[in-house]
Order: structure tokens, then sequence, then C-alpha cells
């Protein structure tokens, strides 16, 4: 186990750094099917790993300012609010039901990042009051959803801010890792009854692994153009999504 959690620490750390998203998209499966940690157990953990990596993943775009901390904030508390929300209604929910769910939204956010991006205009990044709406219902929506599934939202996010805010790729990728690590420590918190339930040898080993992939891949991600990261963000949900749906409904009937 502890040469898989290595394994999926590192290729988790790899796709925050590089996407600013995603990075529970990986940890999930991987967790569940991968290492078989039940699913009660893998999103305390995703979460636990997302947080640590994202801001890691924000230290080499510090520098070059590449985050919106206005609709970083404006999107991540209203999501750390929503996010503990979604923590403590986890339970209501049946396991299989959780990870089909997790696919489809795996799928339209993948569908969303393939389609042509609207062209962005300077003026159009001005913090109006219309953005701050949308910022706020990104940030409920993102939040729960990070409560629920042990997502970070990162997958969700990025498209949102593109797409809905009109954020530059390079701006969307720093901000989403501002708000994902904001939901992930508000996920944390939802899931303090269990945390002593961790297998912590696992979940700081996959965490480290995670923390160092997420450093080195961001300095790399700051270099590649936005189409190349996009696109292979987007074709990398495909993949797992449909690994979700395999595993879901073949494997376990």
């Amino acid at each position: 186990m502890t040469i898989g959690a290595i394994l999926f620490g590192l290729l988790t750390g790899s796709v925050i750094g590089l996407t600013g998203g995603g990075g529970a998209i990986v940890a999930v499966p991987a967790l569940v099917y991968g290492l078989g940690m039940p699913m009660a157990k893998a999103v305390p953990t995703s979460l636990i790993v997302v947080a640590s990596s994202s801001i890691v993943g924000i230290l080499p775009r510090l520098r070059s300012k590449m985050v919106d901390w206005t609709t970083a904030g404006t999107i991540g508390v209203t999501g750390m609010l929503t996010a503990i929300v979604g923590a403590r209604v986890h339970d209501l929910f049946p396991e299989k039901g959780l990870m089909i769910a997790f696919g489809v939204l795996m799928l339209i956010a993948a569908i969303r990042m393939f389609m042509p991006m609207p062209y962005i205009d300077p003026d159009t990044g001005a913090f109006t009051g219309r953005r701050f709406a949308k910022g706020i219902a990104v940030g409920a929506v993102v939040g729960f959803l990070t409560g629920l599934l042990g997502v970070g939202g990162g997958f969700l996010i990025v498209p949102a801010l593109t797409i809905l805010m009109h954020v530059p790729m390079h701006i969307a990728v720093g901000t989403s890792l501002a708000v994902v690590a904001l939901n992930s420590i508000a996920g944390v918190i939802g899931y303090f009854d269990r945390l002593a339930a961790i297998d912590w040898p696992v979940a700081i080993t996959y965490t480290v692994c995670a923390m160092t992939a997420a450093l080195v891949a961001g300095q790399l991600g700051r270099k590649l153009p936005n189409t190349v990261v996009r696109y292979g963000f987007a074709t990398l949900v495909v993949l797992l999504a449909g690994f979700v749906f395999f595993e879901t409904f073949v494997l376990q009937g």
C-alpha cells in the first residue's frame, strides 16, 4: 500500500500543480479502488491531500501574480460554509450513488473544457456586482460538493472561472488552487469526528508525495500554453470518469 500511496500521490500532485484542480478526481478513485480504502475514509483523506497540495501549488504562481484573490475569496469563503454542510450529510447517500454522481460531474466538466472558450476581454476582469453574484453561486455549489464527495472542486471551478466569469486560463488555475485549498480545509473540519479513523501512515505518505509533485508541476504549468493545460486536463477527466463508471457498473454490478 505504501508504494501505491507514493505513486498515486505523485500523480495527484502533478495534476493539481498543472491544472489547478482535478487532484481529488485522481485521489478519490485511487484511494477507493487503488488502495482499497472505504469511501468513508477516502473522502476526508482526499481532502487532506488536496488541501495540502493546493497550498503548495499556489507558491510558484505568487510571484507571477497568477491568482485573483478577490474572486478566490468570494468563492472560497462561500464554499467553506457549504463544504461543512456537504460533509455532514455525506452519510445520507449510498456509496454507489456518490460515485455515480462523481462520474457525472467529471464528464460535465470535461465536456465544457473541450468546448471553445469565449473571448476574454481584459475589461471583463473587473470585479462587478454581477461577477460577485456568480462567485457566490459557484462557491455555494462547489463547496457543497467538496464536502459531500471529497473533491476540492477544481475541475468545476476552472470551467466556472473561465466560462462564467471570463477569467483567463492562466489566472483561473492559480485562483482555483486558492479556492480548492479553502474548500478542502473546511471539508476536513466537517469530518472532524472521523479524523482519528484515517490510516495516517498512508495519508501522510500520499500527502507528502502529492505536495512535492504539485510544487514541481506548478513550475512547469506556468510555462505551458493554456490550450495544452485545458485539453490535457479535460482528457484526464474523461478517462477517469470512464474508469469510475466501469468500476461501478461493470465490476461491482
